[in-house]
């Protein structure tokens, strides 16, 4: 999908993220996304056929570019812990360059919308899931990380303290810097989830 989708398509996606995230799916129309863009509504229309369409690439076009980020991130890591901590560098690093896409980690106002954006949702969490449980796993395996708790768990804690992290940073209007705050998001995580 990435090596599919036109430069015109990602404008287009990326100005969606944009009003998604400052007026919620009812702000996203085609009329507001031409006037966004300064296209006609036809010209959208060119590139994709509906508002769902568009948000279905953008959500797929998200998960597939994670994908490929993390499998980079993790070719520099040799300990679980040292890709513990890109997964998650690479995470806030994109996210603080591209914060039009910060919707899709708060998608509870897409859920619902229709199936295939459910679908496109799903895609993103698996993504996240390939990625981050074999970590959660083999630094169990290797005494790294603690065993008290399930891997499932770890990863829910996991997952759910980045999540925590890009609320507090759209809340406050991207106004502080994401990248040092998930730093040491990821620091305390490790103190919790490392064995004493």
């Amino acid at each position: 999908m990435i090596s599919e989708i036109t430069d015109r398509q990602l404008e287009i996606i990326e100005a969606a993220g944009k009003i998604l995230s400052s007026s919620g799916v009812a702000g996203l129309t085609i009329k507001n996304l031409a006037k966004e863009m300064h296209f006609s509504e036809s010209a959208i229309y060119r590139h994709f056929a509906s508002k769902e369409d568009i948000i279905i690439a953008m959500l797929e076009y998200l998960a597939e570019n994670m994908d490929e980020r993390y499998a980079i991130a993790l070719s520099h890591g040799s300990t679980p812990e040292e890709k513990f901590q890109l997964i998650f560098r690479s995470q806030f690093s994109f996210f603080a360059s591209n914060p039009h896409f910060v919707v899709a980690v708060f998608s509870d106002g897409l859920m619902g919308q229709s199936k295939r954006i459910n679908q496109a949702i799903n895609r993103i969490m698996a993504v996240k899931i390939k990625y981050l449980k074999p970590i959660i796993e083999a630094g169990q395996e290797s005494g790294i990380f603690t065993a008290e708790l399930k891997a499932e768990e770890l990863l829910h804690l996991s997952m759910g303290s980045m999540r925590l992290e890009m609320f507090k940073w759209r809340v406050s209007e991207f106004q502080f810097d994401l990248v040092k705050s998930g730093e040491s998001m990821v620091r305390a995580l490790l103190t919790l989830v490392k064995c004493k």
